[in-house]
């Protein structure tokens, strides 16, 4: 039975780009019979992506039958994978993020988290010298994710390691780091084609707070006012889009890449004592800017205070 790779819901970059490198790791090197999978449709970043280095988009699933062999990348929160993800025979898991819990496995597997920027970055490293068997194009889309997570190395997640196998994989592919990544930041920015609910489930996570339930929402963008200016429609579309996914609140964040900083929308009371509360900000409108805030991992789920 194939073995599907996949990531978490919303797939972004490194959930778009991490099935291809471990599925084409499992076939060629490993001997094991893979197949990357997307758990809904990539932003556009992850398709420019897909693009530029001609890669097919992976199969999207909705679910998973019982047994079938999986491998989970870039997320171990069962809240952010299919409903049956325990029905599965999961093999392994290769993450960046917090232990959650929750999963539940049918036999020992292999676990490999680190607390690096990417999980690009940890799959370079757990495939070690078989590197250099690597198709360009799978190697494009490690560089790609590594530059994605680290925000071109301007997020406070980036180590020196995810930094050193970017710049050895783009001295490999003859890739100037700055012009890609500006490609890559503008395909990320083009958002014109969304609707308000599908730009606030865009890259989202679910995460409970102070027994509140929200949909951490964040869009990185090297052109902040291209969603900024859609602000009251945005905030228009929060309730709704709380109230189908079983959330309280929808907290976007609107991360603006170049500057380094990030604006919360303020619809209500909740979200006002959200960002007084956790960033010590003073909040006067239906906006507040962030200095530095970049990270949702490191910065804004670790501070989120009700």
């Amino acid at each position: 039975m194939t073995t599907l790779v996949f990531g978490h819901k919303s797939p972004d970059t490194d959930s778009t780009g991490s099935p291809i490198i471990w599925a084409w790791y499992l076939n060629a090197i490993a001997g094991v019979d893979a197949a990357p999978a997307l758990l809904g449709e990539p932003n556009t970043e992850a398709l420019f992506m897909l693009d530029h280095w001609k890669l097919d988009k992976p199969q999207i699933i909705s679910g998973v039958e019982a047994d079938q062999p999986v491998v989970i990348v870039d997320t171990n929160n069962p809240a952010e994978l299919p409903d049956n993800i325990n029905d599965a025979d999961i093999k392994a898991i290769i993450d960046h993020h917090k232990l959650v819990g929750g999963l539940e496995t049918k036999g020992p597997i292999s676990i490999t988290m680190e607390p690096l920027a990417c999980t690009a970055t940890i799959m370079y490293k757990l495939i070690g010298d078989d590197i250099a068997k690597m198709p360009t194009n799978i190697k494009g889309a490690m560089l790609t994710c590594i530059l994605s997570d680290t925000l071109e190395f301007r997020s406070p997640t980036t180590t020196p390691e995810d930094k050193a196998i970017a710049q050895a994989l783009a001295k490999d592919l003859g890739i100037d780091v700055a012009e890609y990544a500006a490609k890559m930041f503008a395909a990320k920015s083009d958002v014109s084609s969304f609707s308000e609910a599908e730009l606030l489930r865009m890259d989202s996570k679910e995460y409970e707070v102070g027994g509140k339930q929200f949909r951490v929402s964040v869009l990185e963008t090297t052109s902040p006012a291209s969603v900024l200016d859609r602000k009251d429609a945005l905030m228009a579309a929060m309730p709704g889009v709380a109230t189908q996914d079983g959330a309280d609140q929808v907290l976007l964040f609107v991360v603006d890449i170049l500057n380094e900083e990030a604006t919360m929308l303020i619809p209500n009371d909740l979200t006002k004592s959200v960002a007084e509360k956790s960033f010590g900000a003073t909040v006067t409108g239906d906006t507040v800017v962030l200095p530095g805030i970049m990270s949702r991992k490191k910065q804004i789920i670790p501070n989120l205070k009700v």
